[in-house]
């Protein structure tokens, strides 16, 4: 039970500074790598706020999932009454550490995203964004230094292919790729746990999810 309390104690302490403030254009969802150095004011939501100028609202939680998730750990639930001009996500990576490991990825990669990006719990997320009018930033994972190296970053891989297809169908849905900003050999950028950003990797992350926003939207600049 000692993991699993950590684990509890990690998202409530984690869900501080977490909510949607008036008027805010951007909203951050998704999992632990967004929602990571919170606490200490230097999540990815911070940095956005930060580089932007613009109130930017964060409903991302860790653990949580696209996929077989209630409350706030499911994804599309964080975004449920909210209504921004864009979106920012990521997701999927605890449906694939909870759901297949590293090994026979296929049916999981298949129920987040189909391989032409249209269909499954990703494309449908996107989806009810689209409709109310939001436009989506979707930020791709890094592989983290745990996972470099190892057969743990094909399923990451198909993932991209996957998301890579969904962006190309949909101009307004923008795929930026965090890895270019979060190399696996920079150890300063990661956590102890050699998984999440540090605050200097969150930092990284923010501007580079900053640079995409500007560069999609000329009311950001």
């Amino acid at each position: 039970m000692r993991p699993l309390l950590i684990a509890a104690l990690l998202c409530l302490a984690s869900a501080c500074g977490r909510g949607v403030p008036p008027g805010a254009e951007i909203v951050v969802a998704g999992d632990s790598i967004m929602a990571w150095n919170r606490i200490e004011g230097a999540s990815v939501a911070d940095g956005l706020k930060a580089r932007l100028g613009r109130p930017v609202g964060d409903v991302s939680l860790p653990l949580a999932r696209v996929t077989r998730a209630r409350g706030a750990l499911s994804i599309p639930n964080q975004l449920t009454g909210v209504s921004p001009t864009w979106v920012v996500l990521d997701g999927g990576g605890n449906d694939l550490r909870g759901d297949c490991g590293c090994n026979d990825c296929g049916a999981v990669l298949d129920r987040l995203l189909s391989p032409d990006g249209r269909s499954g719990a990703i494309a449908e997320l996107v989806a009810a964004q689209r409709a109310k009018g939001a436009r989506v930033l979707w930020a791709d994972y890094y592989t983290s230094p745990i996972y470099a190296g190892t057969i743990c970053r094909r399923p990451y891989d198909v993932l991209a292919e996957r998301l890579t297809a969904m962006a190309e169908a949909d101009p307004g849905v923008v795929l930026a790729d965090m890895g270019a900003v979060m190399p696996p050999e920079r150890a300063e950028l990661f956590a102890p746990d050699r998984l999440h950003p540090s605050p200097q990797g969150s930092a990284r992350i923010a501007a580079h999810l900053a640079e995409a926003l500007r560069a999609a939207d000329p009311a950001l600049r």
